[in-house]
C-alpha cells in the first residue's frame, strides 16, 4: 500500500513536470509570436500611450540598454556654412606662436609684455613653438598679440 502510495505521488510529480514543460512551450510560442510584432504596431502602440506611460518606457529602455535618451544637438552643415558659423559663434581664442623667426630676443620681449611672464618661462614658450602663448581671449586681443608678435617676425596662428 506505502509502495502505491508513492508510486502515485511519483506518477503526479511528473505529471506537474510534464504541465510546466506544457505551459513552457505555450509561453514560448507566445514570445516567439510576439517577436514577429512589426515597426507599425509599435509605432501605434505607443502613439496610444499617455505621457506617464512613454516616460516610464524611456526609463525602463535606458536601463535596460544603459543608454540615456537625449535630443540631437546638431544638424548636419557643409563645411562653410560650419565655419562661418563657428566663427560668429567663439568668443574666446587662442594665439599659438607657430614659429619664432629671426628675432628671437624681440619675440621673447613681447611675449613677457603680453602675457606677463618672467624672462625664463618666456625663453620657454619661444623655444618650445609652436605653443600657446595666450589662451581664452577676445578676438580684438589676439588680432593686438598677433600684429605685435608679426612685427618683430614671428609666424602667429589664432585659433
Amino acid at each position: 500500500m506505502v509502495e502505491k502510495k508513492k508510486v502515485s505521488e511519483k506518477a503526479t510529480k511528473e505529471k506537474k513536470v510534464s504541465t510546466k514543460a506544457t505551459e513552457k512551450k505555450k509561453v514560448d510560442t507566445k514570445i516567439k509570436e510576439q517577436k514577429k510584432i512589426s515597426t507599425k504596431d509599435i509605432i501605434k502602440t505607443v502613439e496610444d500611450m499617455s505621457v506617464k506611460e512613454l516616460a516610464e518606457l524611456v526609463k525602463m529602455l535606458e536601463e535596460k540598454f544603459g543608454v540615456i535618451a537625449a535630443a540631437p544637438v546638431a544638424v548636419a552643415t557643409t563645411g562653410a556654412e560650419e565655419k562661418a558659423k563657428e566663427e560668429e559663434e567663439k568668443i574666446e581664442f587662442d594665439v599659438v606662436l607657430a614659429n619664432v623667426g629671426e628675432k628671437k630676443i624681440q619675440v621673447i620681449k613681447e611675449v613677457r609684455a603680453l602675457t606677463k611672464l618672467g624672462l625664463k618661462e618666456a625663453k620657454s614658450l619661444v623655444d618650445n613653438a609652436p605653443d600657446v602663448v595666450l589662451k581664452d581671449v577676445s578676438k580684438e586681443d589676439a588680432e593686438n598679440a598677433k600684429k605685435k608678435l608679426e612685427e618683430v617676425g614671428a609666424t602667429i596662428e589664432i585659433k
